[in-house]
């Protein structure tokens, strides 16, 4: 494989080439280090770059540069190299500047000099932005390939799979795609009885479920132990962080996610309020990083499978995975989280993965590009996912049965949808049909004011309406309020029925003692992800008490 470029732009001499022997000192043997002394210069060489079809991963440049400053050479990488990431070099008196850059060109992250020593103020910074760009990269034709139609449910939600465990992979539409056609007839098959999976040394899976693509591209699904001081099922936020401080503290921890680390927020275009990331990240960065973190600390995390049941036995728990695995552990966290709202109106079902989707995601963007879509809800999910296609799609409407979005939506994402002139806003709106025969064609919309309704063309239809819990494997006796939510701490003690131990349940402890609940499946939580982090983090810190008291 060609190397990645990491390219350096400063027009003082000595800086540039103390910036230059910084980098190739770390990433000399993994990447090619090119630099330039000045904006137009830097122009030249990724012009010249893309022509080679060489990856750019990384573009530093600093501000002031005479002719063309570094916001402005960002501003043009974002065109050149529009994956690559993007840092802006400062002084001190820059960093106003700086931030501005972070809204203007999408700035990644911005350093001031000096850093020395660079093994503390500057390795680990592009270690992490390098990092980014390869959970992103797609390399060409390379690795995996999934073969398939547009429009297969089927061959949706294999690349949500993949897609969702930051596993690359090339989509190859038998439609469009000669390849697509070549490689079916290698493997003896056609996408009638489903899409195909063409593994890296070549071997084709027909229509594999998850489980058995998890398997094969090297997921880890088996539990390495038949015994766990603490099982923490659910990989979303909450899961993660539990996970991260559960194995950070010394005990023998195992997270069980039934899809991808990083649980509903994986699925988030982005998350502009979560404390110490000012430009903001995606569902899917915040997942591999805490994903990468929880492993690095000891914790083992299942992927692809799910928990059928739980049970007390013996003084311990034990869980039964969905294979019939048993496991038994000295306590348990539920962090299942919550899951969308199905739909259930006429067509909806029969298009999910056709233009139904549940989520918005990079590659149903890409398959809607130029097209009017429509939005239906008025949750901040919805206003991510408004906002994020709004850059490729022609129009997008948000549908909101309401009269506005002030008491369902945060107020920074309501002014940048208004500040988007392909973005309508429809109130007291609703959904009553989906119109279409291998793909969305159409939506039926009623007003819920007049009752009239209308039909209008649509390109798809993303659907954010509301969160269920996943809670219907615990046993009857971990209580739940009339949604579902698991009932916790003094809510427990309110509930009227008999808690077994002599002193009270603990903050976020159920009804079933060493079983605790964090994140969005604990009724009363608050429904964010920082609220998800903080509480899997305290569940541990219970989680202590809990074993030391016994």
């Amino acid at each position: 494989m060609v190397k990645p470029v990491i390219l350096a732009v400063d027009d003082e001499p000595r800086v540039l080439s103390a910036v230059e022997a910084d980098l190739r000192s770390r990433y000399g043997r993994d990447y090619q280090i090119v630099s330039a002394g000045s904006g137009e210069e830097a122009r030249e060489a990724l012009r010249s770059l893309a022509l080679r079809a060489q990856p750019v991963a990384l573009v530093m440049a600093d501000q002031r540069m005479p002719g063309m400053t570094g916001v402005d050479l960002l501003g043009e990488v974002r065109e050149l190299a529009p994956d690559a990431r993007r840092t802006l070099l400062t002084a001190y008196a820059d960093t106003e500047a700086a931030i501005r850059a972070i809204n203007e060109v999408a700035l990644d992250h911005y350093l001031l000099k000096p850093w020395d020593p660079p093994e503390e103020r500057l390795y680990p910074i592009v270690d992490d932005l390098l990092d980014e760009w390869w959970a992103s990269y797609r390399p060409g034709t390379q690795g995996i390939r999934v073969v398939g139609h547009r429009w297969s449910r089927e061959a949706h939600e294999l690349k949500a799979f993949l897609a969702r465990n930051q596993i690359p992979y090339t989509w190859l539409d038998v439609e469009r795609d000669e390849e697509a056609t070549r490689l079916l007839a290698s493997a003896g098959s056609d996408t009638a009885i489903g899409p195909v999976v063409v593994l890296e040394d070549g071997q084709a899976l027909v229509a594999p479920s998850a489980a058995e693509l998890a398997d094969r591209v090297g997921l880890h699904t088996r539990a390495a132990l038949p015994f766990y001081d603490l099982v923490v099922v659910g990989g979303g936020p909450a899961g993660l962080a539990a996970g991260v401080y559960g194995s950070s503290e010394g005990l023998r921890t195992l997270v069980v996610e039934r899809l991808a680390p990083g649980g509903q927020a994986g699925l988030s275009t982005l998350i502009e309020n979560y404390l110490g990331f000012p430009k903001g990240l995606s569902g899917a960065d915040l997942a591999r990083r805490a994903n990468a973190q929880a492993l690095r600390l000891g914790a083992e995390l299942l992927t692809s499978q799910e928990v059928a049941a739980l049970y007390a036995r013996d003084g311990f728990q034990v869980v039964r995975l969905n294979d019939g695995t048993e496991l038994a552990t000295n306590s348990c966290i539920v962090a299942t989280g919550v899951a969308y709202r199905m739909l259930d109106v006429p067509g909806a079902e029969g298009l999910t993965g056709s233009g139904v989707y549940y989520g918005a995601s990079r590659e149903e963007a890409q398959a809607h590009a130029g097209e009017d879509v429509f939005v239906l809800g008025g949750g901040n999910s919805a206003g991510q996912a408004a906002a994020y296609l709004s850059a490729s799609c022609a129009t997008v409407t948000i549908l909101v049965r309401g009269d506005s979005l002030a008491d369902t939506m945060s107020r920074y994402l309501i002014d940048r949808l208004e500040a988007t002139p392909n973005v309508v806003l429809r109130t007291h709106a609703e959904v009553t049909e989906v119109h279409g025969g291998t793909r969305v064609e159409g939506l039926t919309i009623g007003d819920r004011l007049s009752g009239d309704t209308e039909k209008t063309a649509a390109g798809a239809l993303f659907v954010f309406i509301g969160m269920a819990p996943r809670t219907e494997w615990l046993p009857e006796e971990v209580r739940r309020d009339q949604s579902g939510f698991v009932l916790t701490g003094a809510d427990v003690a309110r509930d009227g029925r008999v808690w077994p131990l002599s002193r009270e349940p603990m903050p976020l402890e159920s009804s079933l003692p060493g079983l605790f609940a964090a994140g969005d499946v604990r009724s009363g939580s608050g429904k964010r992800v920082a609220v998800a982090v903080g509480e899997g983090a305290m569940a541990v810190r219970f989680v202590h008490e809990y074993l030391a008291s016994r």
